[in-house]
C-alpha cells in the first residue's frame, strides 16, 4: 500500500492482492520504519462510516462497508471523501486501486491493476 500526503490530503493506493485481502479481512496496513527506531503505521479499516484518526504514530482511515464492497467488486477506481477539520478546513481522503504505469519503471508492478489506458 502506498501513502501520499500533501497538505490536508491523504491518498492510499492498493495492489490487487491488498484490495482482495482488504475485502476479506476489513483491514489493510503498512509500516514505515525510521533509523531512530520510530515508525509510522498507516491502515485502512472497514467501518460504518468515513473517518480518520492519528494516534500513537498510526494513521487510520475508516471506509464505509458499502463503499468498500462496491469498489472491490467493480471497475471503480477509488473511494473518496472529505472530513471537516476543527479549524474549518477539510481533510480530503482518496483510496485507489494502483495501476501499472504506461512507461517502464524499475518498480515491481506485477501485482498492480492493469492500466485501463493500455489498450489505447
Amino acid at each position: 500500500m502506498k501513502l501520499r500526503i500533501q497538505g490536508n490530503s491523504i491518498r492510499l493506493r492498493l495492489t490487487q492482492t491488498e484490495v482482495s485481502n482488504f475485502g476479506k479481512e476489513g483491514v489493510c496496513s503498512a509500516r514505515l520504519e525510521f533509523p531512530n527506531g520510530k515508525s509510522l503505521t498507516y491502515r485502512l479499516v472497514t467501518q460504518a462510516e468515513l473517518g480518520s484518526y492519528f494516534n500513537d504514530e498510526v494513521i487510520t482511515i475508516n471506509l464505509p462497508q458499502a463503499s468498500v464492497e462496491s469498489w472491490i467488486e467493480s471497475d471503480q477506481v477509488g473511494i473518496k471523501g472529505e472530513l471537516p477539520l476543527e479549524n474549518g478546513d477539510k481533510l480530503s481522503i482518496l483510496v485507489e486501486k494502483d495501476f501499472k504505469c504506461l512507461t517502464a519503471r524499475s518498480e515491481d508492478e506485477s501485482d498492480m491493476f492493469p492500466n485501463p489506458k493500455e489498450s489505447h
